[in-house]
């Protein structure tokens, strides 16, 4: 039997984290829930999750005391402990600091005996933990080392016969849906070779006609002006062009075109096809380093400087495009048209987005819950997409792991209207490409 010992943070990340350590004890220090009350007025994404925790905890009253344990649905018994091991920590640290009291219950447990573990964000409060020789954990991570990251895409063989066939036919069926012992995701894209590597063909896994497809062959012409300038992007372009595939994730460091085929795609089909009647386009409201604060204007106004990377990928494929208009003055007038909208992501709980291609850029910075209430405004006949990079987050609270963008690619990727695509080759620039493996 094991003890968990959850700091403040893991409760303002995911209220429901109680439930995610098995049938073992969980507790709750009693310095938590005072932290927890200085949060529960925010309008932030901290608020609502103290909130949220705080109904959690007393609805679970009614089964029993918790300062003695109440027994969850998973198995696990939940302690609220007001229990103090101070006389035991390093006289050199502040006893009334918060961490300092959650790292002394922690201490105490391991006292009696117990198999503690200290969950935690806080890295110098893990580290204040090796010291004292108890073990501390960032929460997310114990899941995730064991597990590759799902890149949408693999590797496979199949015999020169079968190749030809699939060139013929443009459907190659796979018996129980694994290729060389491996198994499929549903629209997981493939670069199969015969085993003498002669030929090899590009493909996508359908999983509801058991066996691979052939990529749209109109990426060969062009979108919206642009050429895919690799496999990755050829690969990210057949799904966003597919109506089948109902939401797309893309991932991959800074230059890798996320953004740009993601919009090109979408003006592809919203305008020269008509399979939407709007192109909605959001990104988080997070800043980067110090904020400026308060932003005059409407709406409208507010966003215009948080959604200039979205305005200058629209320059450019206006630019690129083949029409009379370019740049801000034709891509102003398909939003006077209401063709296309950018809006805030503030706003969108209790909305419902019908047949709208819907992009959400920077999808790092948002949270497992908020990505949750996103995803489920999508209504009949829409797509929405979210790109971003794990590894450039602004958010404070989250990581390469926890944040809501992770999150959707590991809890979807077997879901067949889904289909994710990391991208590694940066195509931005030279000097774009030397910083983001270098600096």
């Amino acid at each position: 039997m094991k003890t968990f010992v959850l700091d403040t943070n893991i409760l303002l990340l995911d209220p429901l984290s109680i439930y995610n350590f098995g049938p073992d004890d969980v507790h709750v220090p009693l310095i938590c829930i005072e932290e927890l009350d200085r949060f529960k007025k925010d309008q932030n994404e901290n608020g609502r999750n103290a909130r949220y925790f705080s109904r959690v905890i007393d609805e679970l009253r009614s089964k029993g005391s918790l300062a003695d344990g109440v027994k969850l649905d998973n198995g696990s018994t939940l302690i609220i402990n007001n229990t103090s091991g101070e006389n035991l920590i390093n006289k050199n640290l502040v006893a009334d600091k918060s961490d300092n009291i959650i790292l002394s219950m922690a201490i105490a447990l391991k006292e009696k005996g117990k198999d503690v573990t200290l969950v935690t964000k806080d890295i110098n409060l893990r580290l204040k933990a090796d010291v004292f020789k108890v073990r501390a954990d960032d929460y997310g991570q114990r899941k995730s080392e064991s597990e590759d990251e799902y890149s949408g895409h693999m590797e496979g063989y199949i015999s020169l016969e079968e190749i030809e066939q699939f060139n013929k036919n443009g459907f190659l069926a796979i018996p129980n849906g694994k290729l060389d012992s491996q198994e499929l995701f549903p629209n997981q894209y493939l670069t199969i070779k015969d085993p003498t590597e002669q030929k090899q063909v590009y493909a996508r896994y359908s999983k509801e006609r058991g066996g691979i497809v052939t990529l749209n062959a109109g990426i060969k012409e062009g979108v919206w002006g642009i050429y895919p300038k690799n496999l990755e992007q050829r690969f990210a372009l057949d799904a966003l062009l597919e109506d089948s595939i109902k939401l797309v994730t893309l991932t991959g460091k800074a230059g890798t075109g996320k953004t740009l085929i993601a919009i090109a795609a979408a003006l592809e089909k919203t305008i020269s096809h008509g399979d939407y009647i709007r192109l909605l386009v959001s990104r988080p409201v997070q800043p980067m380093g110090k904020d400026l604060g308060f932003l005059p204007g409407t709406i409208e106004e507010k966003m215009n400087p948080w959604m200039l990377p979205i305005f200058d990928a629209l320059d450019f494929l206006f630019g690129k495009h083949k029409s009379r208009e370019t740049g801000p003055a034709a891509w102003g007038t398909l939003k006077e048209k209401g063709l296309l909208q950018v809006e805030p992501l503030t706003y969108i709980r209790g909305r419902s987005i019908p047949a709208q291609y819907f992009i959400i850029d920077e999808a790092q910075n948002l949270s497992p819950h908020e990505v949750k209430t996103i995803v489920t405004r999508v209504a009949e006949g829409s797509k929405v997409v979210l790109a971003g990079d794990c590894d450039q987050i602004d958010n404070p609270y989250l990581d390469s792991i926890n944040n809501g963008l992770s999150y959707v690619v590991d809890r979807l990727k077997d879901q067949d209207c889904v289909a994710h695509i990391t991208l590694t080759c940066g195509e931005r620039s030279q000097l774009s490409e030397v910083a983001s493996k270098l600096l």
